[in-house]
């Protein structure tokens, strides 16, 4: 049986057209391939020249850029962790609590800030908190009267609060200028939107809102007492006052009331 040794296979030229090199020249070297031209003109009109330029400006800028699309890192934890819950009391100043606790591993200022500055108040408005300190802030509204008969516990408030938080070098008085001075290193924790809740029906966020209102009530009074007297106080260097000053003290006065009474 005779094979036609001309007869060409199906895959020759097919195969080996796809290992020839995309970027091969000849003659002068002046023949480039169509896909590298578009790569390079590509690449020119996305990397401009400018003089006086270098690349740490780009990389600045990239990475700035990347910082802005990842998550904030918050500094504090709240709880509740987004709402601030207030007893729906028409025309009454009614209060709400949510504690503050620094989660990082510097000391930390935090702020208040509200959409009804005329209505809303807040105590503390801002303090600086130690690492894994936590407080209890208060917030204080005046409930508007309804219009119409509404009910306003069925409708969403307008009013929202917003916590700041700024990080700082160590414990220091806290002062709202903080904030303006550093508004770079200034990051919003929170954004808290209010909740009305009945009253006269019990739940466990009203529970809650009251056993934590409680506790804020009991650490104000405690900051209110002055620091109790351990011990004998020491003025200067060596000198004592203690019980025996008093003793003689009054023991001098009766003298004189005695020396007086006999003359």
């Amino acid at each position: 049986m005779a094979i036609d040794t001309e007869q060409k296979s199906p895959y020759d030229g097919k195969v080996w057209g796809i290992f020839k090199l995309p970027f091969r020249q000849t003659g002068n070297n002046t023949r480039t391939t169509p896909s590298s031209s578009s790569a390079s003109n590509l690449y020119v009109q996305t990397q401009p020249h400018v003089e006086g330029s270098n690349h740490h400006g780009s990389a600045i800028s990239v990475s700035s850029v990347a910082k802005s699309l990842l998550p904030t890192r918050r500094r504090l934890k709240l709880d509740p962790a987004n709402k601030l819950y207030f007893p729906y009391e028409p025309g009454k100043q009614v209060r709400s609590a949510v504690r503050i606790k620094n989660t990082s591993k510097s000391y930390t200022a935090f702020k208040f800030q509200t959409t009804a500055p005329k209505s809303c108040f807040m105590r503390p408005p801002g303090a600086i908190v130690a690492p894994g300190e936590s407080i209890i802030a208060t917030v204080f509204k005046f409930v508007e009267p309804p219009e119409n008969n509404e009910k306003q516990m069925d409708q969403k408030s307008r009013v929202k609060f917003k916590i700041m938080s700024l990080k700082v070098k160590g414990p220091m008085d806290y002062i709202p200028e903080l904030f303006d001075e550093q508004k770079d290193q200034v990051a919003i924790e929170q954004i808290l939107r209010v909740v009305f809740l009945d009253p006269e029906r019990p739940c466990p966020a009203l529970e809650k809102l009251k056993c934590q209102l409680d506790e804020a009530d009991a650490a104000l009074e405690a900051r209110k007492k002055p620091p109790e007297d351990s011990g004998p106080r020491i003025i200067g260097e060596g000198l004592v006052i203690d019980e025996w000053k008093e003793r003689r003290e009054r023991y001098l006065a009766r003298q004189q009331v005695e020396g007086v009474d006999s003359a």
